[in-house]
């Protein structure tokens, strides 16, 4: 059972980037009227930000990654690490770490690489690079997590081009001999590869001259292509419902910890009727469970961070706080952290002008 804690490891500062450009739901016309209002008061998505094509992940964490190292301050030559969590990666090779190490003009003694994960990212990124800075040698770490998820959706598909927004982050660590131990409870299960999918465009299934772009049609509302994100919400939300809850309640007993031990619940930012049966199942109080969802959509291993940002800025600035972070979703991965947060920088949200 994966169920550890990484002691001395504290963050110092969160912030994101999205793009300008802003899609309003409301406006979503491959619907009709009445299919729109209903979709919208199900996700619970209102509006979010796309990226222009030719825009990446990399550069939105480039700006949110910039933009935190300045603000506290950080002399760049002391940043041992950095790791970049994202499916939208830049190329196929090589990492855009190495991109990201450069553009931050970090030094060449930076350890920097990228891991492949969506929904739970943030939480096995923290995992990581805690475990890592543990060893104490390495004192400053930067983790950057986000995806570009609307140039992957096809617009004629209900089920995932209203959801997905666009959204890169960067979350600052450093090692604290003071700090109180993160504790985690990961967890993954493979047969469910399928339920969030990109089918094409890899090496089991690579683009060639034959590769067909056009779209087909699933079901009523949905035509896409195999280079598409494919979505399959009820096995999504099925899973959801069976494996967060257990997951989230396991890791507090561990540790002797209940519901009113926590200040706030993040969770990633699937979809409102999602997260809120969920919270119900918890039996949490809304005010412990921000959202952003309604201004930004489900922008991946970025909506944690992204929901920090934009909903408890004050709060993580200006006090101490114990959060328990769950991200779940596409592989299928989940797993949830529990953490304190002291007085960090949280610079206002970041705009990229792509």
């Amino acid at each position: 059972m994966a169920i550890f804690q990484v002691p001395n490891i504290k963050i110092v500062g969160i912030s994101a980037c999205v793009p300008e450009a802003e899609f309003d739901n409301n406006n979503y016309d491959w619907i009709s009227e009445k299919e729109r209002e209903t979709l919208i008061k199900t996700i619970g998505v209102e509006k979010k930000r796309h990226a222009k094509k030719g825009t990446t992940t990399s550069d939105l964490c480039n700006i949110a990654a910039d933009n935190l190292i300045n603000d506290l301050n950080w002399n760049r030559a002391e940043i041992d690490l950095l790791i970049f969590i994202s499916q939208s990666r830049d190329y196929i090779i090589p990492a855009t770490a190495g991109l990201l190490q450069e553009k931050l003009s970090l030094s060449h003694t930076c350890i920097a690489f990228d891991i492949s994960l969506g929904c739970s990212g943030y939480v096995y990124g923290l995992s990581v690079i805690g475990s890592m800075m543990a060893t104490g040698r390495i004192k400053k770490g930067l983790l950057l997590t986000g995806d570009i998820s609307t140039l992957n959706t096809s617009y004629q598909d209900k089920s995932a081009f209203p959801l997905f927004g666009d959204a890169g982050t960067a979350t600052a660590v450093e090692l604290n001999n003071d700090a109180n131990s993160m504790m985690f409870n990961l967890q993954t299960d493979g047969s469910g590869y399928d339920a969030i999918i990109i089918p094409d465009g890899g090496i089991r299934n690579f683009a060639n001259k034959n590769t067909s772009f056009e779209y087909h049609k699933i079901s009523d509302g949905i035509f896409r292509n195999n280079f598409n994100i494919a979505l399959d919400g009820i096995k999504v939300f099925n899973f959801s419902l069976r494996e967060v809850k257990p997951n989230i309640n396991k890791l507090l007993q561990e540790f002797e910890l209940s519901n009113d031990d926590i200040d706030y619940f993040v969770f990633h930012q699937a979809n409102k009727l999602m997260n809120e049966t969920i919270r119900k199942q918890l039996k949490l109080d809304p005010e412990k469970v921000p959202s952003s969802l309604e201004s930004f959509g489900n922008t991946s291993s970025a909506s944690i961070p992204l929901t920090i940002v934009t909903e408890l800025a004050d709060k993580v600035k200006n006090s101490k706080l114990t959060l328990l972070l769950s991200g779940f979703g596409v592989g299928l991965s989940w797993g949830s952290v529990i953490l304190e947060t002291e007085n960090i920088v949280c610079p206002k949200l970041l705009i990229y002008k792509d």
